[in-house]
């Protein structure tokens, strides 16, 4: 098998995990149907288990690529780089829907929610209590993930793993409380347009933190096993950037949803 190259570019090997991926997404969604209809997870299940297990075992893939075996180079990781950009700037448009339905029916409500906003009947959520809580949670945790990169492109391993650890432990919290809220909720899904863009753009937020700290729990990971160096770290940095995209977004929702919508 050839090893030496003459450009800079990565040529990825064959590999089984695309095909598991689709095969797990498949099973899942699937799964997802069977348990609406039936109330039986056991589709569901085991499209997890398929899907955790591709996760695993690509992600493993990637890091020896980009840690061991020295794959990504500098025209490769501007590469990464680049298509993080533009998997960002999809993201920024995905939640700009959600904003674009809220404010359609917020600004000019219609007679069949009794021309008010909030519809009436609807009991909406203070906005200084949680909601400014998991603010302020996630303000922090956007400090501490720009200290742990600063501390890491100064090769202080120690703070580096301290303000990693910080930011994990502030995006589970912010899970727990906004599921806290999910569960004490007045309103449901199903309660007319406020409903329906409330949790669809704060639900989607919570995923996507839950997907941020997991990117940022596997980058704790990494650093404890020295993948990291001060000048070889993008798949921190695309976390980092990732968990201060996820903060503008909550700043946007909680400015709008919660305090002006109210």
């Amino acid at each position: 098998m050839k090893t030496n190259f003459n450009h800079p570019f990565h040529l990825v090997d064959y590999s089984p995990w695309p095909l598991t991926g689709a095969i797990g997404v498949m099973t899942l969604v699937t799964g997802m149907v069977k348990w609406f209809h039936d109330f039986n997870m056991n589709l569901l299940i085991l499209g997890y288990i398929i899907v955790i297990l591709t996760m695993y075992q690509w992600w493993r893939d990637i890091c020896r690529e980009g840690t061991l075996q020295g794959k990504h180079t500098l025209l490769v990781t501007k590469g990464l780089r680049w298509g993080m950009i533009l998997f960002i700037i999809s993201e920024v448009f995905f939640f700009l829907s959600f904003f674009w339905a809220f404010f359609h029916s917020s600004l000019a409500p219609n007679v069949e929610i009794g021309t008010l906003w909030p519809p009436m009947g609807i009991i909406p959520f203070n906005p200084f209590q949680i909601p400014l809580l998991n603010t302020i949670i996630l303000i922090t945790s956007g400090v501490s993930v720009t200290w742990a990169h600063h501390a890491l492109m100064e090769n202080n391993n120690t703070q580096t793993t301290q303000s990693l650890f910080i930011t994990v432990i502030l995006g589970i919290y912010f899970t727990i409380l906004q599921a806290y809220e999910y569960i004490e909720a007045p309103f449901t899904i199903a309660d007319s347009i406020y409903g329906s863009t409330f949790f669809m753009a704060t639900g989607f937020h919570g995923l996507h933190v839950m997907i941020g700290t997991l990117f940022l729990m596997i980058c704790l990971i990494r650093h404890l096993n020295n993948h990291f160096s001060n000048n070889h770290h993008f798949g921190f940095e695309a976390a980092a950037w990732y968990w201060h995209f996820v903060d503008v977004v909550w700043l946007f929702l909680y400015i709008s949803i919660y305090w002006w919508g109210n």
